[in-house]
């Protein structure tokens, strides 16, 4: 599982076509982000990311996320 931090640049497959955006948090139990409960933990972390065309929030698991070089 690769691992992110705040502030890496990533990309992610959104509505047919390819989002970029910043890591803005790593989320490591059950909250409230980008609108939705979230269902994380430590053995299953989630990443809030920030669109930097939109400029709103989004959580992906580690495996959906792409880093940028």
């Amino acid at each position: 599982m690769t691992e992110y931090r705040k502030g890496d640049h990533v990309t992610w497959r959104s509505h047919g076509g390819t989002a970029e955006g910043v890591v803005e948090e790593k989320i490591t139990e059950d909250t409230e982000a980008a609108g939705r409960t979230v269902r994380a933990s430590q053995d299953d972390p989630q990443y809030r990311v920030r669109s930097d065309k939109s400029g709103r929030d989004a959580v992906h698991k580690p495996d959906a996320l792409d880093e940028q070089g």
